[in-house]
């Protein structure tokens, strides 16, 4: 069956992901270095392209289908879960200092790094704190790398949210303010370049993954407050 080029052309444009508006200006420069360095030497600047395509993916925005349902946390950032503990949340988030449970999700260079909110809620507390930028995947990268906290308040508790600066990091970025309201799946912010999301859940919540899973933003469950679940054994092939 003959098909035009331009129901060609759209079937290869649905696959491409939208960029978000914050990349623009970074891939603008890497492909004006691309130039530059194609003018120097050429196989420099096929290497500029290269770079310049990774950018234009760091910065994808994909659509996303995030489910609903009242008591669902679902994750906030793409990546590979890489811890799963109670641990005393921050003292800046204000959610005391008994231990609560606490899912890290890794985001390396490679994936999408829009952040989306756990749950709906209002956002009562952003706490921003300057600091280092060790390796986001380290422990004590919770405690002395820069990082940006939300405290969102829902029917099942308040739920911590912490954007947590990595290695590569330069700069956290916050789309949303103290009091507005965040449906859950919504865009709130993203990191530059490879970072972490921690969240908090309230007590007596229990998570739905394990450490080694890989989390896509506004889709993967990380809890649900609405079932009693005694456990989950995990297999790793």
């Amino acid at each position: 069956m003959f098909r035009s080029p331009m129901s060609i052309a759209n079937s290869i444009r649905a696959q491409i992901p939208p960029i978000h508006q914050e990349g623009y200006p970074f891939i603008g420069g890497f492909a004006l270095a691309s130039l530059i360095l194609f003018w120097l030497w050429t196989p420099l600047g096929w290497i500029g392209v290269v770079l310049t395509v990774w950018c234009a993916l760091f910065f994808r925005d994909p659509v996303r289908t995030t489910p609903v349902r009242e008591g669902l946390v679902v994750a906030p950032a793409d990546g590979r879960v890489s811890m799963v503990q109670p641990v005393v949340p921050p003292a800046e988030l204000g959610l005391g200092d008994k231990p609560l449970m606490r899912i890290s999700i890794f985001m390396s260079v490679f994936n999408c790094h829009v952040n989306r909110s756990p749950v709906a809620g209002r956002i009562e507390r952003i706490a921003y704190r300057p600091g280092k930028f060790i390796n986001a995947e380290l422990d004590k990268a919770s405690e002395d790398n820069e990082r940006n906290s939300l405290v969102i308040a829902t029917p099942a508790g308040r739920i911590g949210v912490i954007q947590i600066a990595g290695l590569v990091a330069r700069r956290i970025v916050s789309f949303v303010r103290e009091g507005e309201s965040l449906a859950a799946g919504q865009r709130f912010g993203l990191i530059r370049f490879g970072s972490r999301l921690d969240v908090f859940l309230p007590d007596g919540a229990k998570p739905l993954v394990a450490v080694g899973q890989t989390a896509v933003a506004g889709e993967t469950v990380l809890a649900d407050f609405q079932i009693g679940d005694g456990g989950r054994v995990y297999r790793t092939d």
